[in-house]
C-alpha cells in the first residue's frame, strides 16, 4: 500500500470552503448496528468498556449523540478544523468520553497514542476519497479494529450509479472551467445545475437515451447546497461494484456480515420470488451481493462487516434476540402501514403489525424486550417467525429502535440532558441541527426548530403551549424573523403567535409524551 502523496493542498481537493450538512445517521449507532447482527446471526462487539472510531464525522452530530447516549469511549477524525472545532464543542457540553480530532486518514496512521476498536464507522465517505486516503482507511482498520470487532461502511455503489456518472462529469467540468473561483461554490453549483438543465431542453441524446436522468437533474436542483457541494463537487468521486470494496476490505481480514438496515436483510421485501430463487443459488456472497446489487439496481449501499465476529447458534441467536429491548419511537396510532421497497410500496399487513404495535404500546415508555412480547398472548398466536419480522420491519422503517438497558439508561442521562440543553440553546438562533439524543435508544431523534425552542422555552418556566409559543415569537421577533406557513412569510405579532401557538399546543398533545418516554424531555 502507498501511503505517500502528501499534498500542499491539505484539503486533497476536497470540498472545504462550505461546511456539511448537521446530519444524524441512526446507522452509526451502536445498538443499531448490535440489532443488525443479532438479526444475521452474528454475536455483536461487547458493550462493556467498548471503544469506537468514526472516520470523516462531518459536524460531528452523530458522533456526539452516541458518545453521549452510549457506555464507552468515543473517537473520530475528520481532516476539516471547522468540523472539527464543532464536534469537540458537542462534546464539552454532553461531558462524554469523547476525542475528536482535524487528523486526515494519513495523519491517524501515524499516531501512537490510539487504542484498539470494537467498532469502526464511516459513512458517505468511502466514495469521495482518494486511492491514497482509502488505503489509510484500510490500514487503520488493520491496525486498529480488534479481533470479533464491527465494521460499518456505506458508499455509492454500481450499477445503480451507472446513468447518472455522465450528470455528474458533466456539471463538475462545467463547474471547474467555466465558473471562477470568485464566484463561490453555490453559485458555480446553481450554474452547472442550469446548464445541464439547458442540454436537457435540447434533447441531447444523453438526456433521450436516458430519461431518469433528466428527473435526476431536478431531484439535484431540489437538494441543500451545502450536501450538493460535497456529494458532487469534489475532485474525488468514485462508486464501487460490491466486490472492490470487498477486496479492498478483505486486506484487513474483514468479511462481509449483512446490510446494516433490517429490511434489506429480508429478501421478500426486496427481491420477486425467481430473483431471490437466483441468489439462494449462489453459495459465495461476492457474487451473490453483486447479482443482488443487479436486481434492486443498488445506488448506495450500508453494509457491516466483521473481523472474525462468532456466528450465534440458533437458540443462542433466539435467546439474544428476546433479551434485546425495542422501543416504540412513535405513537402506534399515527403509524402508516405501507413501507417503501426495492420492489415500491408494500402494505403491511394490518392485523399482524396491529398485535404487535398494541403489545409494545402496552407499557409505561413503551420499551418491552422480544422476549416479553412473544408472552403476549395474542402476540403468541401469531405465524412463526412473525414477531421477529415485524420488528425488523418498524426498526428498519424508524417506527421503532433497539433500546438499551436501564443501568446503561442511567448512566447517559445526564450527558444526553446536557448534551440537548447545549442544541435546544443553539435551536433559539439556527434550526441546522434538528436531531436530539436519546438515552434510551442510545441514538438521536428528529425533534424541529421550534420543537427544540418549545422545550427551551418549557426548561425556562414557561407553562402552556402559548406561554411556549410567546417565547419562541419574542426570540424571532429579536432577529426580525417570522413563521413561514405553506410557503408564505407570515406578517405582524397576532399572525405568527396564532400560527406558533396552534402548534406549540400540537406539539404538547402529540410529540411531548414521545420525546418524556425517549429521555429527551423531562
Amino acid at each position: 500500500m502507498n501511503f505517500g502523496g502528501c499534498e500542499l493542498d491539505w484539503t486533497a481537493g476536497y470540498v472545504s470552503e462550505v461546511e456539511y450538512t448537521h446530519g444524524y445517521y441512526r446507522e452509526l449507532s451502536p445498538g443499531f448496528i448490535d440489532f443488525a447482527l443479532l438479526l444475521a446471526g452474528f454475536a455483536p462487539p461487547a458493550r462493556a468498556g467498548m471503544r469506537y472510531l468514526e472516520l470523516g464525522y462531518g459536524q460531528g452530530l452523530s458522533a456526539n449523540i452516541h458518545a453521549a447516549a452510549c457506555p464507552g469511549e468515543f473517537w473520530g477524525a475528520d481532516f476539516n478544523p471547522t468540523h472539527a472545532s464543532n464536534a469537540q464543542s458537542l462534546a464539552a457540553a454532553s461531558g462524554a468520553l469523547a476525542h475528536f480530532s482535524d487528523d486526515s486518514f494519513l495523519d491517524l496512521l501515524e499516531r501512537n497514542d490510539l487504542p484498539d476498536f470494537d467498532q469502526v464507522a464511516l459513512h458517505g465517505v468511502w466514495s469521495w476519497l482518494s486511492d491514497d486516503n482509502r488505503a489509510a482507511i484500510v490500514e487503520i482498520i488493520r491496525r486498529r479494529l480488534k479481533v470479533g470487532g464491527v465494521c460499518y461502511i456505506s458508499y455509492n455503489t454500481l450499477p445503480g450509479w451507472a446513468m447518472a456518472m455522465p450528470l455528474r462529469h458533466l456539471m463538475t467540468l462545467h463547474a471547474e472551467t467555466a465558473g471562477s473561483e470568485a464566484q463561490g461554490v453555490f453559485a458555480r453549483i446553481n450554474a452547472s445545475i442550469a446548464f445541464g438543465e439547458s442540454l436537457a431542453e435540447t434533447q441531447a441524446r444523453y438526456f433521450v437515451d436516458n430519461p431518469g436522468a433528466k428527473g435526476r437533474l431536478g431531484d439535484i436542483a431540489n437538494q441543500n447546497r451545502n450536501y450538493l457541494a460535497h456529494e458532487y463537487f469534489n475532485r474525488d468521486w468514485k462508486p464501487m461494484y460490491f466486490s472492490e470494496v470487498h477486496d479492498f476490505l478483505a486486506q484487513a481480514k474483514l468479511s462481509f456480515a449483512c446490510p446494516v438496515s433490517p429490511i434489506d436483510q429480508m429478501d421478500g421485501f426486496n427481491l420477486t420470488p425467481p430473483q431471490a430463487e437466483i441468489l439462494r443459488g449462489l453459495p459465495f456472497s461476492t457474487l451473490r451481493e453483486s447479482v443482488r446489487d443487479y436486481m434492486v439496481n443498488q445506488q448506495f449501499r450500508k453494509d457491516i462487516y466483521t473481523r472474525g465476529a462468532r456466528r450465534l447458534s440458533g437458540l443462542e441467536q433466539v435467546e439474544r434476540m428476546d433479551a434485546q429491548r425495542i422501543a416504540l419511537l412513535v405513537n402506534a396510532d399515527d403509524i402508516v402501514l405501507e413501507i417503501q421497497t426495492a420492489l415500491g410500496p408494500m402494505s403491511l399487513r394490518r392485523d399482524v403489525y396491529e398485535t404487535v404495535l398494541q403489545a409494545l404500546s402496552a407499557t409505561k415508555g413503551n420499551v418491552r424486550t422480544i422476549g416479553e412480547l412473544g408472552q403476549d398472548k395474542a402476540v403468541a398466536a401469531l405465524p412463526p417467525g412473525a414477531l421477529i419480522e415485524v420488528l425488523a420491519v418498524l426498526v428498519g422503517a424508524g417506527f421503532a429502535h433497539p433500546a438499551q438497558s436501564e443501568a446503561e439508561i442511567a448512566k447517559a442521562l445526564p450527558r444526553t440532558d446536557a448534551l440537548n440543553a447545549h442544541l435546544i440553546e443553539r435551536s433559539r438562533i439556527s434550526g441546522n441541527v434538528t436531531w436530539l439524543a436519546s438515552p434510551v435508544t442510545g441514538g438521536g431523534v428528529a425533534v424541529g426548530q421550534f420543537e427544540q425552542m418549545f422545550l427551551g422555552a418549557r426548561s425556562r418556566g414557561a407553562k402552556t403551549p402559548a406561554d411556549w409559543a410567546s417565547a419562541v415569537w419574542n426570540d424571532l421577533e429579536k432577529q426580525n424573523k417570522a413563521v413561514v406557513r405553506n410557503g408564505l412569510l407570515l406578517e405582524g405579532a397576532d399572525a405568527n403567535i396564532k400560527e406558533l401557538t396552534a402548534q406549540a399546543k400540537a406539539f404538547s398533545d402529540n410529540r411531548l409524551p414521545q420525546l418524556i418516554r425517549l429521555g429527551v424531555a423531562a
